[in-house]
């Protein structure tokens, strides 16, 4: 089993954590996103969106970190990943809810544009209103996470971790790169501290960090500051 991904792509790291924290092997295979490796012949062959991360298992390839997540966890039969209907609903929905809502306006919105000059928006004009949209609704995203959604428990599903926690806590890592202090959503905050301190957290965003600690200094329009 192979795994086309980059350390750095927010939805290569779900799955890399995951795999990480449930012990399953797979081969790596990283695809310089820095050098334009993912729009290549070779690899648009694999997938034709030329985006990572992509799973290959034998004959069968998978993209879409979500996904991957998903076929992962039922490969393994993880509990992670319960079989009860119900259960499983509410874990997709909460991944659905976070890809759709606050990824969306989280990453593409605030987080990317500042960050990566493919994102970068022109005339200065369209950065300014692209920056103050995102923020404005990551924290509109955030507030009814905090308190609609994660509450009092410890994971975004309830008191066990689940495949969704692994997606979003990744997602949420990404705001490292601009200094995003959590702590005004004080479970959002809880929550992604039990995150961090899983045992492959720091091996798998090793060069996240490294990248986010490039940008200190520099002034973001950021969350939390």
């Amino acid at each position: 089993m192979k795994l086309y991904f980059h350390p750095v792509s927010t939805a290569s790291r779900p799955v890399a954590l995951f795999c990480a924290e449930a012990k399953i092997a797979y081969e790596p295979v990283v695809i310089d996103l820095m050098t334009g490796e993912h729009t290549k012949e070779a690899f648009a062959k694999l997938n034709p969106s030329k985006m990572v991360p992509v799973l290959e298992d034998g004959d069968f390839v998978l993209t879409e970190s979500s996904a991957i997540l998903k076929y992962l966890a039922e490969k393994i039969d993880s509990p992670a990943y319960p079989k009860d209907l119900k259960k499983r609903a509410r874990i997709n929905e909460r991944m659905d809810w976070m890809n759709a809502n606050f990824y969306r306006e989280f990453a593409y919105h605030l987080v990317y544009p500042q960050v990566f000059p493919t994102h970068n928006r022109t005339p200065d004009a369209a950065q300014t209103a692209t920056l103050s949209w995102g923020k404005e609704k990551a924290e509109h995203w955030l507030a009814i996470l905090d308190t609609n959604i994660i509450g009092s428990h410890k994971y975004l599903c309830g008191d066990e971790i689940s495949i969704a926690d692994y997606f979003a806590a990744e997602i949420f890592s990404c705001g490292d790169l601009i200094g995003v202090n959590f702590a005004k959503w004080p479970n959002v905050d809880r929550w992604m501290k039990s995150m961090r301190a899983l045992p492959s957290w720091n091996q798998v965003n090793e060069v996240l960090t490294g990248f986010a600690g490039s940008l200190k200094g520099k002034q973001f329009v950021t969350l939390g500051a």
